[in-house]
């Protein structure tokens, strides 16, 4: 084996995009790229939305084709689990014993489901969402006409929700806060999406925290600490993720709420980066270290992170964006807006399927929700990056052509 070995830990969206730009930066050794599951890298987020609802098949989740990880000369092992970094060595350690040298490494260990630590939590029928093989357990079970509880109205809960209800499945979804997003969205978006799935008949209850899944061997009852109780056929949970950090903080590395990396994705050894869900890291727009749960913002860091073992170190000044599709409906989100202390919307969110909610604070723009807005989306970005101080009032005014607001 060549002297100079990277190994990528975790194939998934940014372990496959750092082993493929660290040829295109030039990288000459050799490239492993390691991952638990028995398939090529593939893309989450349709796994709750065009996988679940059967229009999307595995092959087509595929991130690249497989055998486009040999034309690069890439090794790729699947189902293989590592379960020590021995830092001195330089070696990493399978856990079935086996270890291979690395003269550098990149921890892309992504995140696993928040478990529910309630009583009845592992009897059958009550299941996670983040994997192909949780997604085929939920399909195994899926009739029409069957009633599905979904714990949770984040985003993972309302597109498995829409999804299901494609199915003929009836939905409800239970969620403790006083409303659907509350933790990432305003009111007025929250309010929207409460009514888009109510009249696709998603029945929602707010303020309802889970106490138990009541059921003989497999869940049929759901009794929430109020004293509700909802029948089930079906229980999906989706409470949130958490880092996978273990592997990296046993090593003696540097975590906090995840893998703690600079503006290089260097992580406290230099020989060692990390990128993706599993990162907390330095960012501009937030004005602070964070760690965020999105495919773009793992595929930068995944470049930012190969540009760095290449010795062409570049910083992640990345703009901050997401998506969820639910119906016919797009959401595309630009910036962060944690802090906001006014909402500004562009079109009418209680009337139509298309609007914008501006969130700025002390008259600065933070962010933008754009529900069927591709113009204002891409606007939105552009003002953000510049960090222009714009107008609310031009905010709002729909008579304003979105590229105008630039100007």
């Amino acid at each position: 084996m060549p002297t100079d070995h990277a190994i990528i830990i975790g194939a998934s969206h940014a372990g496959a995009q750092l082993a493929v730009n660290l040829r295109q930066q030039g990288w000459s050794g050799a490239i492993t790229l390691i991952g638990e599951e028995d398939c090529a890298p593939y893309q989450r987020p349709p796994l709750s939305k065009e996988y679940l609802a059967g229009t999307r098949s595995a092959e087509q989740l595929l991130i690249r084709p497989a055998e486009l990880y040999g034309r690069h000369d890439i090794t790729l092992l699947t189902g293989r689990r590592i379960d020590k970094i021995d830092r001195n060595a330089k070696r990493v350690i399978f856990n079935d014993g086996e270890s291979l040298p690395y003269s550098k490494l990149a921890l892309c260990t992504g995140a696993r489901v928040r478990q529910i630590p309630i009583p009845g939590a592992e009897l059958k029928g009550v299941h996670y969402l983040r994997t192909l093989a949780d997604v085929q357990a939920i399909q195994q079970g899926v009739q029409a006409g069957m009633r599905a509880l979904i714990v949770g109205g984040g985003y993972i809960g309302l597109e498995t929700a829409a999804s299901l209800r494609k199915l003929g499945v009836e939905v409800r979804v239970l969620e403790m806060m006083e409303r659907v997003l509350q933790r990432v969205t305003a009111a007025p978006v929250s309010d929207f999406y409460t009514r888009i799935h109510r009249e696709q008949g998603v029945t929602i209850e707010l303020n309802c925290q889970v106490k138990a899944f009541e059921g003989s061997g497999r869940v049929e009852r759901v009794r929430c600490q109020d004293g509700r109780v909802f029948e089930a056929d079906l229980v999906i949970v989706g409470i949130g993720v958490v880092p996978n950090q273990e592997l990296a903080a046993e090593s003696g590395l540097e975590v906090a709420n995840g893998i703690i990396v600079d503006q290089f994705c260097q992580t406290s050894d230099p020989a060692i980066v990390a990128a993706g869900d599993c990162t907390q890291h330095p960012n501009a727009f937030a004005e602070q270290a964070i760690r965020l749960e999105s495919v773009p913002s793992a595929m930068e860091q995944a470049k930012c992170a190969a540009l760095t073992l290449c010795d062409k170190p570049a910083p992640n000044h990345s703009l901050p964006w997401f998506w969820s599709d639910q119906y016919d409906l797009k959401l595309q989100i630009a910036g962060l807006n944690q802090g906001y202390d006014q909402v500004v919307l562009r079109g009418d969110p209680d009337n139509s399927s298309s609007f914008v909610a501006w969130y700025l604070k002390q008259g600065k723009l933070l962010a933008a929700d754009c529900i069927n807005r591709p113009k204002e989306f891409m606007v939105a970005k552009q003002l953000l990056t510049r960090g222009t101080t714009i107008d609310a009032a031009q905010l709002a005014d729909e008579q304003i052509e979105p590229k105008s607001l630039l100007t």
